[in-house]
């Protein structure tokens, strides 16, 4: 494997991050995206970075993997929580430590800035190869359950 690199994304970026969230809500819940609408959702992050950053993995300046960290306020920490969302790994990729990188890229950033206390994310519970990729790096699932309503 090629040395992997991991960036923050920027706007020539956009359309593989798109590419890759319609296949991912595809393969991880049967899900037909609207790729106009997810589009300006992705480019609204780059808009407003207060809505979140994605960062990318790349081989040879090819964009191989992305993710999407957003922000979560924790009052119990006076502090920022990370949410890491929109995690894709290209499949000819998978089980090369890509997602590793990219996790411990977003840990190093919340481990050298008080700002942040911690890291979360959430996977669909039919996931299982996502959630042993997880597991792997050393997060756990025991603490939380997600609810929600969506429209």
């Amino acid at each position: 494997m090629q040395q992997i690199n991991v960036r923050l994304a920027n706007k020539s970026d956009i359309d593989f991050i798109v590419q890759f969230q319609l296949a991912m809500a595809l393969e991880t819940e049967n899900l037909l995206l609207n790729s106009e609408i997810l589009e300006k959702g992705v480019r609204a992050v780059f808009d407003d970075n207060t809505k979140g950053q994605y960062f990318v993995a790349t081989i040879e300046e090819v964009v191989i993997a992305s993710l999407l960290i957003t922000y979560e306020w924790s009052d119990w920490r006076n502090s920022t929580v990370i949410w890491l969302q929109s995690v894709f790994v290209k499949p000819e990729y998978r089980k090369n430590g890509v997602f590793k990188l990219l996790y411990s890229h977003i840990y190093s950033l919340m481990q050298s800035n008080v700002k942040y206390s911690g890291i979360r994310l959430y996977v669909d519970k039919t996931n299982n190869n996502a959630m042993k990729v997880y597991q792997n790096v050393g997060m756990n699932g025991e603490h939380y359950q997600v609810f929600e309503v969506m429209r």
